[in-house]
């Protein structure tokens, strides 16, 4: 079991972490459906979360039976309108857009001198860092085209915690998704899961929303010893 004293650096998720940007991908992703013709669910909306925009593309084909009725370069100009609508939805967000606690959180974790990385499967996250202006908090930001597979494949949560030079035994990932509790945990990092879509994942560590979430509480939970 990792102690609260091996704990040196932190990977996070960016959607529904330090930010709800979901609202706005939703959103996105639901007008595009309905210009495919394809009926947008609840349900169809909650397995988007998480996942790359090919991959969010291709589900909610499959779910209106259309998987196999467009070229790859007919998806990918899909896959681009759909991010250009997304990109002018988000440009709305300021600092206020900050989920509870996670300002407070940050400012701990440098003053702490932890270090700390970004592992989004959004292409906009430098953008949408600078514009909650909180760029300077990370020490990097994992490229998502550089990852061939999504979560819960592991591979952004590994790239991220090289982007910190620590060991996975260092690093405590936070997601508010399974998939990305998942990947976390094959990464060989601590996971801390965000809500109760995380449960089902079994994350070390659970917070009811962000604003519970602590070096106090963490140490707690992990114990010293």
């Amino acid at each position: 079991m990792v102690k609260f004293s091996d704990i040196k650096g932190f990977t996070f998720d960016l959607d529904g972490v330090i930010t709800d940007t979901a609202k706005f991908h939703e959103q996105a992703w639901h007008d595009l459906a309905t210009e495919l013709g394809v009926e947008w669910s609840d349900t169809l909306g909650s397995q988007l979360k998480g996942i790359g925009r090919m991959d969010s593309l291709n589900m909610i084909l499959t779910a209106g039976g259309k998987q196999d009725q467009f070229s790859d370069d007919e998806k990918v100009a899909f896959a681009t309108k759909k991010n250009t609508h997304y990109v002018a939805l988000i440009q709305s967000i300021t600092p206020d857009d900050i989920l509870p606690g996670m300002t407070a959180f940050l400012e701990e974790i440098k003053a702490g001198g932890y270090l700390a990385s970004i592992a989004s499967a959004s292409k906009n996250a430098p953008q949408i860092l600078k514009k909650l202006g909180i760029t300077n908090y990370f020490v990097g930001i994992v490229d998502p085209s550089t990852v061939s597979r999504g979560k819960p494949d592991p591979a952004i949560f590994v790239k991220a915690g090289e982007l910190l030079n620590l060991q996975p035994k260092q690093i405590i990932g936070i997601e508010d998704a399974s998939a990305g509790v998942q990947a976390i945990k094959a990464a060989g990092q601590t996971a801390l899961g965000v809500g109760a879509a995380t449960q089902s994942a079994n994350p070390q560590l659970w917070v009811h929303d962000t604003a519970d979430i602590s070096l106090k509480m963490i140490a707690t939970t992990l114990g010293s010893d």
